[in-house]
């Protein structure tokens, strides 16, 4: 099989609080500035998008330092292996993030969205508007995370909301 060649090009800047340590996922109320500022000439493609209330935002993650491995250890488990696909760990071979957030509303080419678990400054590759029926599986599962005890206080840790415990 011929391996195919391609590049993908930054169509604007996503701008947040975090320069040095960001949640693992976006976290819905989060405190702060999150606005993806699309590049000018993309702006006829912010057309409705307005109407929806969700959007999956697809970026480059920039700012990667570790090395890739094919095994990954979750940092909220016990040092448990998984393979980098079973996971969600930002240390891919292609370092692609997806985030599915709220608009909040839509000025010009700067869509205002809840928070955001990106760096300042993460480069911006797609955005697709997220369509209740189409993007929530109602047969989806918990995969091996279903095999972790205390699930709740592990979902705290993956949404990374503050906790005592």
């Amino acid at each position: 099989m011929t391996q195919l060649s391609f590049s993908l090009n930054q169509i604007g800047v996503i701008r947040t609080p975090y320069t040095d340590n960001a949640p693992y996922q976006p976290v819905d109320k989060d405190k702060g500035d999150f606005r993806i500022i699309v590049d000018s000439q993309y702006v006829g493609g912010l057309y409705e998008l307005a109407k929806f209330r969700y959007v999956y935002v697809i970026y480059f993650i920039h700012c990667i330092r570790q090395k890739l491995s094919m095994e990954v250890s979750p940092p909220w488990t016990d040092d448990m292996k998984v393979g980098v696909f079973a996971s969600r760990s930002p240390v891919r071979p292609n370092p692609i993030g997806l985030s599915v957030v709220r608009i909040k509303h839509i000025v010009d080419n700067v869509i205002h969205t809840s928070g955001l678990d990106v760096f300042d400054g993460t480069p911006l590759l797609d955005i697709k508007p997220y369509i209740k029926d189409l993007d929530a599986k109602i047969d989806a599962n918990y995969g091996w995370i279903e095999e972790i005890g205390d699930r709740e206080h592990l979902f705290l840790h993956i949404k990374g909301i503050p906790h005592d415990y």
